[in-house]
């Protein structure tokens, strides 16, 4: 099972409905695909998706269900797991309960070809929790000067708790490709400059009215209107990364999980 973390330095740019809507496109290309919402601060994923979901990691914390059990099913294939108010508890565990729940991880990497993390904005221990643990990041940016400020942080701190992290960033809301390149050189150069590690380039998603007003909807702008210059470009984006060369590793999910929760252990103690 290949693990994506779709992440950003800042909220309000556009994370989640990329997310979602990379899934769904990665699903309609015979994918087995599985968007985990791992965002602390703001679990909205169902609501992104415009579909309702009855259980949510909250019901595996309380021993009510167990991790297949509050998978729902999302549009065109994709299936999702809604993070509630239990993710900040899950990053917690420890002991039997974290066991048991990386026991039922293993369970539904047997089902999974792709798990996308769809975390919180910003450097804080629990977002890094799942960057550290997936194979590859996205990193989604907008050309606005906070949000570069932010992204450049954000890879800052991953890359110094695991160095070999590989980080895409995609690039939202820019008027055309020219634009799109141009934001991600002056990305690229500080990173280069200051870090001494490259980027890469994820693609990107240019401002498109038409797809705000179908996330004003909730409806996945995708599917809601596929000729939408934004609709375009997402699935772009998910055709690229399925493109993309994935040598998996020999640790499982639940193995490095188990490690980067470990870190954060360390970190607080």
């Amino acid at each position: 099972m290949r693990t994506i973390a779709i992440t950003s330095g800042k909220g309000g740019v556009g994370k989640t409905n990329i997310s979602a809507n990379i899934g769904i496109q990665m699903a309609r290309r015979a994918r087995r695909v599985v968007v985990f919402d791992a965002d602390l601060g703001l679990a909205n994923l169902d609501v992104v998706l415009g579909t309702p979901a009855q259980f949510t990691l909250q019901h595996i914390l309380t021993g009510e269900k167990t991790l297949s059990q509050i998978v729902s099913e999302g549009p065109a294939g994709m299936r999702f797991i809604a993070g509630g108010s239990g993710v900040e508890a899950l990053i917690n565990l420890s002991g039997p309960q974290l066991e048991r729940f990386l026991s039922e991880l293993a369970e539904l990497e047997r089902t999974t070809d792709i798990l996308i993390f769809d975390t919180g904005a910003g450097i804080d221990s629990n977002v890094m929790t799942f960057l550290q643990a997936a194979d590859e990041t996205l990193l989604i940016c907008t050309p606005d000067p906070a949000s570069m400020t932010d992204a450049y942080a954000t890879a800052k701190s991953l890359w110094a708790r695991r160095p070999d992290a590989v980080i895409r960033v995609v690039l939202n809301m820019v008027i055309d490709d020219a634009h799109a390149k141009a934001v991600f050189a002056k990305l690229r150069s500080i990173t280069e400059q200051f870090l001494g590690k490259s980027l890469l380039f994820g693609g990107y998603v240019r401002h498109d009215p038409k797809a705000v007003e179908w996330i004003r909807k909730r409806k996945p702008f995708s599917l809601a209107d596929p000729g939408s210059p934004a609709s375009q470009d997402v699935c772009a984006v998910a055709a690229s990364l399925l493109g993309v060369d994935f040598e998996p590793v020999k640790l499982t999910l639940a193995d490095k999980l188990r490690s980067a929760f470990g870190f954060q252990y360390r970190q607080a103690s």
